[in-house]
């Protein structure tokens, strides 16, 4: 009995072995096996990364992208938040100061401004005026009335077209970092809304934050306002006849019936310059101008004032005939040769540097 019941006992412990190793061995192989399929589930369902930003993917196939890249159209925008900005700024309680003609000549000369000096060197000078001055009209002498209207207006252009050169620049370094900061990431919400592009729409918004040619904003705002004598011009500081169904405006006299639309008026001709370039930047009737625009930066050429016009036909009622009158503008006044001016620091940027 003592003999039987022994080799029992080492039956058992050796059974009892081999089915603990066993077990183990299946534990450890389902363990290994299983482990990864619950972490992949675990990272896609529960895990929340940082924001991060595929730049080098986006800067190589999207931004730098010789293809024409046709821009997403399907977002409505309301006019007030593409121009939510100027809109606040309309409402400015600070009283501008209306000069007049002899003043402004006067500041022009001490300052040593002419427009012969800007075509040579393409340096112009940071002269702010806000309002156009109500004599201008009175300038009986052609060739003086629009030499001091493109010295008004040609600083305003320019310091426009300076902040959307900033802002193009700063979105190709936001997009070549791989993560991005909390101010960044407003930034781009604020110019995704100013620009009526749908979020992470980075192509479209490529597209639409650009500039417009020197040559080609004087010639519209001389041909909308009569070289600065019409009367949007003079009561509302609209350079472009910029029409609002929403904003503050001026009702046209001749307005046909059933047309409730006004000429938006501004609290200062920047502020018309700024809405012109927002407008030329986000409506969809000027598609084809940016898809050209486009064109030329792929190509590394300057952007033709000309070239840009011919998609202008829908900007007047008179269709090929505006763009006509636009081209004779730009040529017979030599207004090329500001596409390059640039504007020197003023006083308040010297003392930031200091």
């Amino acid at each position: 009995m003592k003999k039987f019941n022994k080799s029992g006992f080492i039956k058992n412990k050796s059974f009892n072995l081999v089915s603990r190793f066993i077990l183990s061995s299946f534990i450890v192989i389902s363990f290994f096996y299983v482990t990864p399929m619950i972490i992949s589930f675990t990272d896609k369902n529960f895990n929340k990364k940082e924001f991060t930003n595929n730049s080098k993917n986006i800067l190589n196939n999207t931004l730098n992208s010789d293809n024409i890249i046709e821009e997403d159209s399907d977002l409505e925008s309301d006019e007030r938040d593409l121009l939510y900005d100027i809109l606040e700024e309309n409402n400015s309680e600070i009283n501008l100061v209306r000069y007049t003609t002899s003043e402004i000549d006067s500041l022009f000369k001490d300052l040593n401004y002419n427009l012969k000096d800007v075509r040579n060197t393409k340096l112009v000078k940071p002269i702010d005026i806000g309002l156009l001055p109500n004599e201008i009209k009175n300038i009986a002498n052609t060739k003086k009335r629009k030499e001091m209207f493109i010295k008004i207006v040609l600083p305003l252009i320019i310091k426009e077209n300076n902040k959307i050169r900033i802002d193009r620049k700063r979105l190709f370094t936001i997009l070549n970092k791989n993560s991005n900061t909390e101010i960044e990431k407003k930034w781009l919400k604020k110019k995704y809304k100013q620009y009526g592009v749908r979020q992470n729409d980075l192509s479209t918004l490529k597209i639409r934050m650009d500039e417009i040619p020197v040559s080609l904003a004087i010639a519209q705002a001389a041909k909308e306002t009569g070289w600065g004598t019409s009367r949007f011009a003079l009561k509302g500081n609209a350079l472009f006849g910029q029409w609002t169904w929403s904003g503050e405006g001026l009702k046209p006299k001749n307005a046909d019936e059933g047309k409730d639309h006004k000429v938006m008026k501004f609290h200062s001709l920047q502020l018309s310059v700024r809405a012109y370039l927002r407008n030329l930047n986000t409506h969809s009737t000027y598609k084809n101008l940016r898809k050209a625009r486009t064109e030329l930066r792929n190509q590394n050429k300057a952007l033709d004032s000309i070239i840009l016009s011919r998609h202008l036909d829908k900007y007047a009622e008179t269709g090929n005939q505006y763009i006509e009158v636009l081209q004779k503008i730009i040529e017979q006044n030599s207004l090329k040769d500001f596409d390059e001016a640039r504007l020197l620091p003023s006083s308040k940027d010297l003392e930031s540097l200091i």
